[in-house]
């Protein structure tokens, strides 16, 4: 290893440490020690462009493990993507057009040719910052969530047609073998089960990532990306699905850090380059308020539209794709690449602060914007109603489900269950539990429950940390008088909800291994 490896692993560390200081997501300060590298003169190294490459395939491959394809058929995906990707490019070439007025020499000397690929490329957002975003609080099976994330891969396919158009390197005809995928793709699954947990199902789910997807596209002119992705999608429906793509999670998150912070090492620029980048950031807005009309008009609810807006709010590695292929094409100055990068790398700082607050802002929002009647809303955007339930169990797992039948069949509680995931709650609803689709990082959730008094006991068994401190901070602000009981995968969890007000928390693997010994000793009396 080289010392350029080592200085890069110190600066993502102090960057994200930093970045985790101040209360952003990390990924802004890796973006800032890339910057900060770039400054003190290191550049990319094949090492790290190959571990960026490598992070990002396996993200599109885990996007297609948890992807359920019927999501890209959906009206409000496909044409959603495709009338938000015309509409932006027709408005954003009519803006810089007008930027030309300030005079910079980049943008004097640019044709409408130019800014027809720029407005192509900026209408793009990111992949990976969003399913960050969505993943870091457990959000990517939410409906907007999935919304967000079928427009981005829209994009990509709209991303991969520009790619193939206008190198004029058609795919090769072998890439109609392609399709035997589909049949081959039992199999896959058949050898998912037979691979275990552990080593082996990362070193299958890395083997399809980067071979049969990456790999076996590239080789008969398709691109790689889109290989990994469309592989995930045909084990989606797989039971072992999830558990492949959680095995994967560490490991992704780690390569992507590599992404992170190639965009900082990109270039340097001069000072009417920054000032260009930063007149390109006043686009995001535009960007912004063509998604919330669009998503609006598909009947959905103000905080759906907002929060899947604020998602996409940023600029797209893709746009550097676009903009890499233009340079070497010679459509337009290499400087311009100089110039998205930044814009993208700013895009991404921008973004992250609101989405840590975009529920803040939805409710900031939702005074101006129109509201749907509740009658017309989309049928998968309805607020659940609750009915005839004394218990609520959030987060139907396997600790939920345990949790909701100890309730009812042990003490006769009438209970409902709570999942964000709609596909999931018909599976629960078939095994027998009362569940709802719900998100509990609704805020229209939460004013919901608290219209019902005869709601006694909520038990917080989500996944994610996030979730379970943002429920109890609800249930403070709206007064809940109810018991309040959570789980927790770290010991240190456990004094922060009890600061929030949560009645006991338990630790799940201390709570697992108490109950085995006490099922060993009652056996042990009965024999």
């Amino acid at each position: 290893m080289e010392y350029e490896e080592f200085a890069f692993i110190i600066a993502a560390f102090l960057g994200g440490l930093g970045a985790m200081l101040v209360r952003l997501p990390p990924l802004v300060g890796f973006l800032a020690a890339g910057f900060a590298l770039n400054y003190l003169g290191y550049s990319m190294t094949p090492t790290l462009e190959s571990l960026s490459n490598l992070g990002v395939t396996l993200l599109l491959f885990t996007i297609g493990l948890k992807l359920d394809v019927r999501t890209l058929l959906r009206t409000e995906v496909w044409l959603g993507a495709t009338g938000h990707m015309v509409l932006s490019s027709g408005i954003l070439i009519a803006v810089l057009s007008l930027f030309k007025l300030t005079g910079i020499a980049l943008l004097a000397n640019s044709d409408w040719q130019t800014f027809l690929l720029l407005s192509f490329a900026l209408a793009f957002s990111s992949t990976v910052f969003a399913v960050k975003v969505l993943e870091e609080r457990s959000e990517m099976q939410s409906f907007y969530g999935r919304l967000a994330i079928g427009v981005l891969i829209m994009q990509d396919i709209f991303a991969v047609l520009f790619l193939s158009a206008s190198t004029g390197q058609l795919p090769s005809i072998w890439a109609l073998g392609l399709f035997l995928l589909l049949p081959l793709s039992i199999f896959l699954r058949y050898l998912l089960d037979k691979v275990g947990h552990g080593e082996m199902q990362i070193l299958y789910g890395i083997l399809l990532a980067l071979v049969l997807g990456y790999g076996l596209f590239e080789a008969v002119g398709v691109k790689g990306d889109l290989g990994a992705l469309i592989i995930g999608m045909l084990l989606a429906p797989h039971k072992a699905s999830h558990h492949l793509a959680k095995s994967l999670f560490h490991l992704k998150e780690f390569l992507l850090v590599g992404f992170f912070l190639s965009i900082g090492l990109m270039a340097l620029p001069t000072w009417d380059l920054l000032f260009l980048s930063a007149l390109l950031l006043f686009l995001i807005p535009i960007k912004s308020i063509l998604f919330l009309l669009i998503f609006n008009r598909f009947r959905l609810r103000n905080r759906t539209s907002t929060l899947a807006t604020l998602s996409l709010s940023n600029y797209s590695e893709f746009g550097l794709i676009v903009a890499a292929l233009a340079v070497s094409q010679g459509w337009f100055d290499e400087a311009w690449l100089v110039v998205l990068s930044i814009a993208v790398a700013a895009s991404f700082v921008l973004a992250s602060p609101l989405n840590s607050a975009s529920e803040k802002v939805y409710l900031y929002l939702d005074k101006f914007l129109p509201q749907a009647p509740v009658d017309k809303l989309h049928h998968a955007d309805k607020v659940l109603t609750i009915s005839d339930a004394d218990a609520i169990v959030l987060g139907m797992g396997k600790i939920g489900r345990s949790a909701y039948t100890r309730l009812k069949d042990g003490y006769d509680v009438r209970v409902l269950g709570i999942d964000n995931n709609a596909d999931k709650v018909d599976e629960i609803n078939a095994a027998g539990f009362h569940a709802l689709h719900g998100d509990a990082s609704d805020s229209d959730f939460w004013d919901n429950i608290a219209s019902h008094p005869e709601i006694k006991m909520i038990l917080l068994t989500m996944p994610s940390h996030h979730g379970n401190i943002y429920a109890m901070e609800q249930l403070v602000n709206r007064g809940f008088s109810g018991q309040v009981t959570a789980i927790v995968e770290y010991a240190d969890e456990i004094q922060v909800l009890k600061a929030l007000g949560a009645h006991q928390v338990f630790h799940v693997y201390d709570e697992a291994g108490a109950e085995l010994a006490d099922s060993a000793f009652r056996l042990r009396e009965q024999g």
